[in-house]
């Protein structure tokens, strides 16, 4: 038998570790790690680099040895990391512009004012109460919200158009800052909606990380998807 794992009294063969690993859904994680090591088997991080990386972890456990055994396995990991990185660098940044422009419409982030009920009269009252300019929509949110918006006094975002339903994408997109949408009944419950600011999505550090991460994930689903997985015993 083929010994890979002993805890206390119990052995655990490979084929055994492999059903375990598979039954209690951490194969796919082993599958991603292995799709991992092949992609950057051919990336070299300088000494430099990997300098770097040893200083800025020794940096952060202070207490442990850089010779130890601990801070090398950290230091391998980090090492790997960052040949993760130049890998999605190498693979995706010279078309991300062409890939941000693409998904621009999507990673827009909005704020908005929203209140939410059950019934339309209350909906249609709260509608013009706010037109009229009887009460703010901040107070009328905090009497008449029955969402998450109610501890917020109805203020919600900045958050990602494409998180939200694309009925209230389509309002929102539509309307005008500081304009109040007229009732809107989406699935149980009817929204009072008003535009306050559209934050336009930019091409910054925070998003182009992003974005390689996104297109590094798309990549490794259809690496999974594609490839069959199969346990067999030898």
């Amino acid at each position: 038998m083929n010994r890979v794992l002993q805890l206390g009294d119990r052995i655990f063969p490979s084929t055994e570790i492999l059903s375990l690993l598979s039954e209690y859904q951490l194969l796919p994680l082993l599958i991603k790690e292995i799709f991992i090591d092949e992609a950057i088997a051919e990336i070299v991080c300088t000494p430099e680099e990997e300098q770097l990386v040893s200083e800025q972890l020794a940096q952060q456990h202070q207490g442990l040895e850089p010779q130890g055994e601990s801070f090398q396995k950290l230091k391998t990991m980090a090492v790997r990391q960052l040949k993760l990185e130049k890998f999605k660098e190498k693979t995706w940044g010279g078309d991300l512009n062409s890939y941000f422009f693409q998904r621009k419409s999507q990673l827009d982030r909005v704020i908005y004012s929203l209140i939410t009920t059950s019934e339309i009269g209350i909906a249609q009252e709260i509608y013009f109460r706010i037109q009229e300019g009887e009460e703010s929509f901040t107070e009328l949110a905090r009497k008449y919200a029955q969402g998450p918006e109610a501890q917020t006094d109805g203020l919600i975002g900045p958050i990602d158009l494409q998180s939200l339903h694309p009925t209230l994408v389509n309002i929102l997109l539509k309307s005008q800052p500081q304009q109040l949408s007229q009732p809107t009944q989406i699935g149980n419950v009817i929204l009072i909606v008003r535009l306050e600011k559209i934050l336009p999505a930019q091409l910054d550090r925070s998003m182009r990380q992003r974005l390689l991460n996104e297109r590094f994930n798309q990549w490794l689903q259809t690496q999974m998807t594609e490839q069959n997985c199969q346990i067999k015993s030898l």
